[in-house]
């Protein structure tokens, strides 16, 4: 009796049970709740849906022919069913996998009750869960803050009005009943929106001509919504990027951006209960590169393979060799034998496979055979395309998709080639009878074969003598041997190689210097196809190994802003490096800035400031390497004619051997524009080029060196010219001789004191007079002193400053007691007493400052402390 009215109990709490969790919650569920699509299943999965019903969360099994091991956690729109987002998406549970809310976060459960899938460890106790009408569902605490929610972590779909992120990746799914990550996604950077496969750009958002620049300002987040498709720099009102694309034709009508797992991009429009494509992207349905297979090659709609290959019968997709006695390597498998002799087969020409036209050549001006080395010795390649004219090897690695036909007349077509592997070659001999004619054939060879390999031994050095003797260029470089060239040529991403030849051709043997600095000197060139180049000749390395200094020139070379110059590419000749940039012809900021001849415009000089800005903001945030400048001053801003400002020297402070970056030199940086945390204990960061940012902004509003001595306006002052500034000879004079009528001048101490007392033109300069408005000085004079915070964290990043100059964002007060340093060295500055006269600076700790300013203080060599260091960091 007892048993039964037991069994009874248990029937009735799982009744009980079963009753609570298929409810179907309205807005909110609280925590200790438990469900699967088992409990569920009266509702199809449902169990929780917005207030207004537009979005619903459920457990669900989108399978064809639903097993019992693939559902998921998700949500999807009411109305249209579109799934746009999941959990789970690559840990499927089965029909009684549990979904569990604790005060915690959500957590995932399979059959044997293991966690799968959970949220993050949250820093507040969980109020309840949220699915609103944006389709977001979050976790909030009982203040309603929210502390975590599904639109931070997209799977291959954004729905109206949500904000996507800059670094966001959008992943395609395996199939429409499959949610696992597949082959191509969507990334948002700074600059444009990148369409990949298996990591492999093929296409970015800007080639398709729907897609409009409005402006050069940095992306800060992607949005679609019934107006249209759009990626803003900063506010709403700032549209970088706009995509033309018809508006929603009722506010009814529901609009997404979905990575399709065909490899398209496309904005999608539900209207009466039916899916419309506003957008897709790219229009040719043959970039994508799976579009016909491995190897396949695409021709409108229709799939064929090249000459010399078969559809593949296995997968009905894709293609392989005709010849039996060929196969395809597999990518770094077990097997892989570097000395293995490859069999390279050309697949014909006029072949075009477009993510060619993302990658970078490993390697420039060489003949075939270095290319089927190169490739032979990587295990992730799989072949590679030769350039007929220029001689670039572009390697193809770990995939190879379709191909397509190509439709121009290139100057420079593509050869494409496939790594094989010899079945023949590499199989045993078969038989008695094969092995039984060995000795009579060994004997016949053995002896032929040591001939021809004497013989052939004695013309390679005859030839390797001949060669020494008439030029000392050999391949080992270096101290090191030839397989580090391959080493250097396999890393990923490398610009264009130079031959030293061809640099010492182009620059006319390194003739004309056109600058110099910390790192070396910098001279003009021009390239055999006319090209006007600037090659940086580096001094400053130490014996850093080729392949090191490879990988850091593939991250610098790898980068690509408006504001930032471009290295085209790089040279290693033995211990030498050489840097391949674009040429500016305008020069550095400097020379415009502070040398005689007319003013520079206002409306110029704030241009500098916003470009400027951009290219550093782009180093700090927008690209995949943080890049901390390290070397911030007018003389690495470079200008051209058609008003363009690129920064230079960025990302060569990586290039420094260990030693070498411990010492304080100007190849780190230089006087006067240094931040005070170089020469203390404090860590260097972003922050650090905000400060010399900061510096350099002050010298374009005064048009002069911020350590400067202000010339007197007596007539009979010869070092005074008629426009009021310093000739050159004068200041030459002034550099050895402190005139008496010249008196010392620390402008930002100035800025500072003119920013209290709000007389902001005052600090523009005085060639300026009637050109400039108040509030315009006071925007820029504002933005260099908050740059100046002692603090580094109080400092603005340069996304904010941006941000300031450009209105979206309103511009902050500096905070005047971060700023008192610059009182206490504009004083001593000032005094006679701490002016030295061209000598060295010693500090202690080995760091040295040459070639000192007679303008600028001394440092006390018995106080290395936070003072004695902004001494050294002030201006030169």
């Amino acid at each position: 009796m007892a048993a039964a009215v037991a069994a009874v109990i248990v029937v009735l709490l799982s009744l009980l049970t079963a009753s609570n969790s298929a409810t179907v919650f309205t807005g909110s569920i609280t925590p200790n709740f438990t469900t699967s699509h088992f409990l569920q299943i009266d509702n199809s999965g449902d169990f929780l849906r917005s207030i207004n019903r537009t979005y619903t969360a459920a457990v669900l099994n989108l399978q064809p022919k639903p097993t019992s091991f693939s559902f998921y956690l998700i949500v999807y729109h009411t109305a249209s069913r579109a799934v746009v987002w999941a959990a789970n998406r690559n840990k499927p549970i089965s029909i009684s996998g549990q979904i569990r809310l604790s005060f915690t976060g959500i957590t995932i459960h399979d059959d044997s009750g293991a966690t799968i899938w959970s949220t993050p460890e949250l820093n507040s106790t969980i109020a309840s869960l949220q699915l609103h009408d944006s389709g977001n569902l979050i976790l909030v605490d009982r203040f309603n803050k929210t502390l975590w929610q599904s639109f931070d972590f997209p799977m291959d779909t954004i729905v109206t009005g949500q904000k996507f992120p800059v670094n966001g990746t959008l992943t395609a799914v395996n199939s429409p009943s499959d949610f696992s990550d597949g082959d191509y996604s969507f990334t948002l950077t700074s600059g444009d929106g990148i369409l990949r496969w298996n990591d492999v750009t093929y296409y970015n958002l800007l080639m398709d001509s729907k897609s409009v620049r409005n402006s050069n300002k940095l992306i800060s987040y992607l949005m679609v919504n019934g107006s249209g498709f759009y990626l803003f720099g900063g506010s709403e009102s700032d549209v970088a990027i706009k995509v033309l694309i018809p508006p929603a034709v009722t506010d009814s009508d529901y609009r997404i951006l979905k990575m399709s797992n065909d490899g398209h991009l496309v904005v999608m429009r539900f209207t009466d209960n039916n899916w419309v494509t506003d957008f897709s992207t790219p229009g040719d349905s043959c970039r994508p590169p799976s579009r016909c297979g491995k190897l396949g090659l695409c021709s409108g709609d229709r799939c064929s393979c090249p000459p010399g290959f078969r559809t593949d019968p296995v997968t009905n997709s894709g293609c392989v060799l005709t010849d039996n006695s060929l196969s395809l390597p597999e990518t770094c498998d077990a097997s892989f034998r570097q000395s293995e002799n490859y069999v390279y087969f050309q697949l014909g020409t006029g072949l075009e496979y477009f993510p060619v036209d993302f990658i970078n050549p490993v390697v420039n001006g060489v003949v075939l055979s270095t290319c089927e080395t190169i490739c032979s010795a990587s295990c992730s390649c799989l072949g590679f395309f030769y350039g007929n004219g220029s001689g670039s090897c572009y390697l193809i690695e770990h995939h190879f998709g379709s191909m397509v036909s190509s439709s121009n007349n290139k100057t420079d077509d593509k050869l494409g080639f496939i790594k094989t592997i010899s079945s023949i070659s590499s199989s045993g001999n078969e038989g008695d009878n094969s092995s039984s004619d060995f000795p009579v054939i060994g004997m016949i060879l053995l002896p032929t074969s040591g001939i021809l390999v004497i013989v052939a031994a004695a013309i390679l050095m005859s030839r390797r003598y001949r060669n020494h003797k008439m030029r000392p260029r050999s391949k080992k470089l270096g101290g090191k041997s030839y397989s580090d060239d391959l080493d250097m040529f396999s890393i990923a991403g490398l610009p264009v190689r130079f031959d030293h030849e061809d640099l010492v051709e182009a620059t006319m043997d390194f003739s004309t210097p056109i600058g110099s600095g910390g790192f070396g000197t910098v001279y003009k060139g021009v390239l055999r196809d006319k090209t006007v180049v600037a090659v940086k000749k580096i001094t400053a390395l130490g014996a850093q190994g080729k392949k090191e200094f490879g990988t850091e020139i593939a991250i610098i070379g790898n980068i690509h802003h408006v504001n930032l110059v471009k290295l085209k590419g790089f040279c290693a000749h033995g211990r030498e490096r050489f840097l391949v940039y674009e040429y500016m012809s305008r020069g550095s900021l400097d020379r415009t800035l502070f040398c005689p001849g007319p003013p520079m415009e206002w409306q110029e000089r704030f241009e500098i400031a916003v470009g400027t800005a951009r290219g550093l903001a782009y180093l700090h945030s927008g690209c995949e390497h943080k890049i901390i400048h390290c070397d911030v001053k007018p003389e690495n801003i470079l200008l051209s004619d058609s008003m363009q400002v690129k920064i230079s020297d960025f990302g060569l402070s990586k290039l420094l051997s260990p030693e070498q970056s411990g010492f304080f030199t100007t190849m780190r940086g230089t006087r006067g524009y240094l931040a005070p945390e170089w020469l203390t204990n404090a860590a260097i960061s972003d922050k650090t080029d905000v400060y010399s940012y900061g510096m350099v902004l002050l010298e374009l509003i005064q048009g002069r060196k911020n350590c400067a001595q202000a010339p007197s306006h007596d007539p009979g002052n010869p070092s005074t010219s008629t426009d009021g500034r310093s000739s050159n000879s004068s200041r030459s004079q002034n550099q050895n001789h402190h005139h008496p009528r010249a008196r010392a001048l620390y402008f930002p101490l100035k800025a500072l004191e003119m920013h209290e007392e709000g007389r902001y033109l005052d600090l523009v300069e005085p060639r300026l007079a009637g050109r400039v408005t108040n509030d315009e000085a006071e925007k820029l004079v504002k933005v260099a002193l908050c740059c100046l915070h002692e603090d580094p964290t109080l400092r603005p990043t340069m996304v904010n400053v941006v941000a300031m100059l450009e209105g979206t964002l309103s511009v902050s007060e500096p905070r005047l007691e971060c700023l008192n340093f610059l009182r206490f060295y504009g004083r001593r500055f000032t005094e006679p007493s701490t002016v030295v006269t061209g000598a060295e600076i010693e500090v202690p700790s080995g760091f040295m400052v040459a070639n000192v300013d007679s303008s600028c203080p001394s440092v006390s060599p018995n106080s290395f402390s936070y003072t004695s260091s902004q001494q050294v960091s002030g201006p030169r």
